[in-house]
């Protein structure tokens, strides 16, 4: 059954504050809007729906933005509502540098005040690419008008010689036989040229990808919205369908405090590790929860992850692509192929329940969305880990790692930082066999700065040519949701704050027990206390601007990487309530 709601009348639109009285303010804001060549007829006693786009030159996955900025606002003509663009910072994933983690709530700040400094009565979210989504959200979730989130959708299939390509998931396995001498600089061009040759996301399952499937598991998207690809013109179709929905959601007074429950991010949490998707997901759900007002801690994530199968064949962990995944009838196939582990009475953003939106989905290639008595493999693709180098946890993609390394004892070999890293790691010279167990330090939210993707750490050139694939590697960076690999992600706290990564030395031994969620370092208590009495802290790396806000605000790995003073519930639209439990 919709969710019923009484419907609000035109003088109580936010906006009727700014249009809809009788003073000199009001004529001001009435006789600017008529400077645009709009008329009263145009937004008089209409809902004001702020469309904002992350569409930028420097965001690739976003190119097919300015088009479908206009059939969103084709949407909101049609149901009644009066549509404005206002674009927001783009974080384009492939381009920025350190990374767009780094900047990920400056976009969740900046949508949540162009919500608030504007007459805006509700918001169509237009991300995708890895980090605007989580930012949008987050952004929308503070200031809590009615929003809806319109995704990106995934690029489509890259290919090259007959093969099938998956961007980051083959960039990364290439690059690999190139340095091993396996393929040619003309090869390596041919992949360059044919892995990315349409507007949308990386068409695996990365961040995106799994980002995209959560907004519309916690049913913030229409259904069905996620996995359409992106120059599918079913995607112009949800497009439009997103802007009429927006004005209902207003009348309805529909905000994302109504949808988003802790059963929400449970059935998220299921999503993900049926998906097999990015480790990434775990940071920008525990920011989210924190936004939200909900307690959610990386023991959750390991709880669903034991009991959840993956069903979903996709590269990093499997062997097909999103494209794929659409055709096999997508994210609510998905869900309804998990049945009862997904909690089906979650509202959502066409009123409907969530077990509403996927009732009848059918599954149309078992290979892609495999039945739960074939899956992949038995328990979630993501694992968290424990142990006296991660006091606060860490994790790992296990279903992308090569099984024989899932419990794994061997010698460190330490990088300071990545400069270090970068000038060693394919030396002739190094010291390395493939039991060695690769440390990165000074990767994490501070000591990135932004906890760049960095954790899948290169294989040793020397060892490459030896045809090793995978090998342990720890750190507290992130990695591409694209990535894959024995890759020890997120440590907590991190190295730059003085958390036990920082006292590693080359030759201590890392011990990997994934089955049993441990990482430990075999070094005695008294030697690691003189270890910690000799450390110093390196000081940050940007003193002045939104740089030392971050190093002054960014929180760590396991509490979602948000600034400390975002965290919490909107029991009033547009005020953020600090909820201490969140800390």
């Amino acid at each position: 059954m919709a969710d019923k709601r009484a419907r609000k009348k035109a003088e109580e639109l936010r906006s009727h504050r700014w249009y809809g009285v009788k003073d000199m303010r009001s004529f001001g804001h009435r006789s600017r809007t008529k400077q645009m060549g709009f008329t009263a007829e145009d937004y008089g006693g209409k809902p004001v729906i702020a469309i904002i786009n992350t569409w930028s030159d420097m965001n690739t996955c976003h190119t097919h933005f300015r088009q479908r900025a206009e059939e969103v606002k084709r949407g909101v003509w049609q149901a009644g509502g009066f549509p404005v663009e206002l674009p927001a910072v783009s974080l384009g994933e492939p381009i920025m540098k350190p990374t767009t983690m780094m900047y990920r709530n400056l976009l969740a700040m900046e949508c949540e005040e162009l919500l608030r400094a504007n007459p805006i009565d509700g918001a169509v979210l237009m991300g995708g690419c890895d980090k605007t989504t989580p930012a949008l959200l987050m952004g929308a979730i503070s200031m809590n008008l009615p929003a809806i989130f319109m995704p990106a959708g995934p690029m489509l299939r890259g290919s090259w010689r007959g093969q099938t390509l998956g961007s980051g998931t083959d960039t990364w396995k290439y690059w690999a036989e190139l340095k091993a001498g396996n393929i040619d600089e003309k090869a390596w061009m041919e992949i360059e040229d044919g892995i990315a040759r349409s507007p949308g996301t990386c068409m695996t399952m990365g961040t995106a990808a799994t980002m995209m499937s959560l907004a519309e598991t916690l049913g913030m998207t229409l259904p069905g919205a996620s996995s359409i690809p992106a120059p599918d013109s079913r995607h112009a179709h949800m497009a439009s369908a997103t802007g009429r929905r927006i004005v209902e959601m207003v009348w309805e007074d529909l905000k994302p405090s109504d949808i988003l429950t802790a059963k929400s991010f449970d059935n998220a949490i299921v999503t993900t590790m049926a998906l097999g998707g990015s480790t990434n997901s775990i940071i920008h759900l525990v920011a989210l929860a924190g936004r939200a007002g909900v307690k959610l801690d990386l023991d959750r994530f390991d709880k669903l992850s034991r009991t959840t199968p993956l069903i979903a064949d996709i590269r990093p962990s499997g062997r097909f692509l999103m494209e794929d995944f659409f055709y096999a009838g997508g994210l609510r196939a998905t869900l309804a192929r998990l049945g009862d582990r997904i909690d089906g009475s979650a509202l959502t953003v066409n009123g409907q329940k969530l077990g509403e939106n996927y009732a009848g989905a059918q599954t149309y290639n078992d290979d892609v969305i495999r039945p739960l008595n074939n899956p992949l493999n038995a328990e979630g693709g993501l694992a968290v880990l424990r142990g006296n180098l991660a006091p606060d946890g860490c994790v790992i993609k296990h279903s992308a790692a090569e099984p024989r390394l899932l419990r794994h004892s061997g010698p460190a070999l330490v990088f300071s930082d990545y400069n270090e890293m970068a000038a060693k790691v394919d030396r002739d010279d190094l010291e390395v066999t493939p039991d060695h167990v690769l440390v990165l330090q000074s990767a994490g939210p501070l000591g990135g700065p932004g906890m760049p993707e960095w954790g899948q750490l290169p294989i040793p050139k020397k060892l490459l040519k030896q045809g090793v694939r995978d090998m342990v590697r720890v750190s507290d960076a992130r990695m591409s949701g694209t990535s894959y690999g024995a890759c020890v992600l997120h440590v907590a706290p991190e190295s730059h704050v003085g958390g036990p990564l920082a006292f590693v030395r080359t030759g201590d031994t890392i011990q990997l027990d994934v089955p049993n969620r441990k990482i430990e370092l075999k070094v005695d208590e008294a030697e690691l206390n003189r270890r910690k009495q000799a450390w110093k802290q390196k000081p940050a790396i940007y003193p002045r601007g939104y740089g030392q806000m971050f190093a002054r605000h960014v929180t760590q790995a396991n509490h979602g990487c948000d600034f400390d003073f975002l965290h919490g519930g909107s029991s009033v639209p547009g005020l953020a309530i600090p909820d201490p439990e969140i800390h």
